[in-house]
């Protein structure tokens, strides 16, 4: 399905700026009252940076706006955006490859979810530098309001007409990549390991990211769909999904310790959702071997024959 070599794929993310993005969007919410959140300054001004980034690299961002009730009663409505950039290629069969742009409230959400955008940005940029041309539409998407109710993804879904869902091939998202006590881990396609199975089509998704980290002879598990992240909607509409995630507030077990390395016993993201999910909250080669992943997969759709 791949027209790529993961172990190539996965050399070439191990010198590519990720963490240039991590700090770009550090030095963003430390100059915004230290939040990236959907409606505040330090959201737009990050959208500015993913919109310049993405023009440097030969894309055309557009923005897609929506608005959401704010959580309290007689909050004002939140105004946001999501980004969306697109590829060359048949948008008869659309993969659309998503992280979430904003934060909490409380803190700068570098791991969560700048390793995301980063990943997300990093993809994107290397297929242009790599010369790849798509036979498939590929849809990078940077989504709003996530924290407050996965809003920005949602309004997406339901833009779409019968017609779009049923172009849209499959949908990669990437949601915490660089967790500092972190795992390699891989949405339940099929549902055989957490018994919540995405649509037809979403165990395709589960076996290409699994190809790589076996490739590439790096330990990977499954995670499951809990609903947690911007793939729900997607979901829902019947539209095939997966994708990747390094670990919140759940702590490392002995088994995953041995295979993974880290801490048992630790919190895989101690800094979820709180001030100090900063820069120094990352791991950076954990972040290289997911950037990898999400390209491969993103390049195996992109090329895959109809």
């Amino acid at each position: 399905m791949s027209t790529v070599d993961a172990r190539t794929v996965l050399a070439a993310f191990k010198s590519r700026g990720m963490v240039d993005h991590l700090k770009a969007l550090q030095r963003i919410a430390d100059a915004n009252g230290g939040t990236r959140a959907s409606g505040t300054s330090g959201y737009e001004e990050s959208a500015r940076y993913v919109e310049e980034q993405l023009r440097a690299a030969g894309y055309s961002p557009v923005r897609q706006t929506f608005s959401f009730r704010g959580e309290g009663r007689g909050k004002p409505r939140v105004e946001s955006f999501n980004i969306l950039a697109d590829t060359g290629g048949s948008p008869g069969h659309t993969v659309v490859v998503g992280a979430h742009l904003d934060s909490v409230k409380e803190g700068p959400g570098i791991n969560d979810n700048g390793s995301g955008v980063a990943a997300v940005l990093e993809t994107a940029r290397w297929m242009k530098e790599a010369g790849i041309t798509p036979a498939n539409r590929v849809r990078f998407a940077f989504w709003g309001g996530e924290e407050d109710g996965l809003y920005g993804s949602q309004h997406y879904v339901d833009a779409l007409s019968q017609a779009e869902i049923g172009q849209t091939a499959a949908n990669l998202n990437v949601d915490m990549a660089a967790s500092p006590n972190g795992v390699r881990s891989v949405h339940d396609g099929d549902g055989t390991d957490f018994g919540h199975a995405g649509p037809a089509g979403s165990k395709a998704i589960e076996d290409v990211l699994f190809r790589f980290f076996k490739e590439n002879s790096l330990t990977a598990e499954t995670t499951p769909f809990d609903g947690g992240s911007d793939y729900d909607a997607f979901l829902s509409a019947g539209i095939p999904g997966g994708g990747l995630f390094t670990g919140d507030e759940k702590k490392k077990t002995q088994a995953q310790a041995q295979s993974f390395g880290g801490a048992a016993g630790k919190v895989l993201d101690p800094c979820y959702h709180e001030a100090c999910d900063t820069i120094a909250n990352t791991n950076a080669e954990l972040l290289q071997e997911m950037s990898g992943a999400l390209a491969y997969a993103t390049v195996a759709y992109a090329m895959a024959k109809g």
